[in-house]
């Protein structure tokens, strides 16, 4: 993980973990369109492996953000006329199940908006600035939000064009989609579904790859 390549591109077992992220949606039924958000230096590769895994679809790849929400607005921006729901995927969860993917849309389509999720195993802390606990919340209903995070489209583009009205920077597109009074389900993820972020979640990540393990 001591590399200057993004994670997104590196690679488990010589396949990039976008592209393990993307084999995951290559199978969802109904899919219109396919966009990733990157970097300029890899807006071409990107490209060259969409096409590739998608070649029956509409795919785009745009520029990258100051941070991930500004990312995402830009691909809001492209999204097709004819797509009602937008899935919206960490490209460094390559873990994710066919069937939390299925079950998402399912609730998207019946609520307006559906992410998965996981009870929190561990005691959560509130600490003030200077250190001190603060708070400890009932764990009972405190959940870990996962992705893919899909909402009708009429509803995330009205989440993020408040985001940017009021000068709002959510944590996930569930918070800016709460912050226009708008409820979202949850549905039982699965912890495997984790976002690769340090050495030893990309070290987790390879002991499952060598399981064959199929997100």
């Amino acid at each position: 993980m001591q590399s200057e390549t993004p994670k997104p591109y590196l690679e488990l077992k010589g396949i990039t973990i976008l592209e393990r992220t993307l084999s995951a949606f290559s199978e969802i039924s109904g899919l219109c369109q396919v966009i990733v958000s990157t970097s300029s230096q890899y807006e071409e590769q990107t490209r060259k492996l969409l096409k590739r895994k998608f070649p029956d679809i509409s795919v785009d790849v745009v520029s990258g953000g100051r941070e991930r929400q500004h990312s995402i607005y830009n691909a809001l921006m492209v999204v097709l006329d004819e797509a009602d729901l937008i899935a919206v995927h960490d490209a460094v969860r390559p873990f994710v199940l066919d069937s939390t993917i299925s079950q998402c849309l399912r609730k998207a389509y019946e609520t307006g908006g559906a992410i998965p999720g996981v009870p929190v195993k561990d005691t959560i802390k509130r600490v003030d600035s200077k250190g001190f606990i603060t708070q400890t919340p009932d764990r009972t209903d405190l959940w870990q939000a996962q992705t893919p995070q899909i909402f009708k489209k009429e509803i995330l583009l009205k989440a993020y064009k408040n985001a940017i009205k009021k000068d709002f920077l959510g944590t996930d597109d569930a918070s800016l989609v709460e912050a226009i009074g708008e409820r979202v389900s949850v549905v039982k993820g699965n912890r495997n579904n984790f976002k690769i972020t340090y050495p030893l979640d990309f070290r987790i990540a390879e002991l499952l790859t060598d399981e064959n393990y199929h997100g």
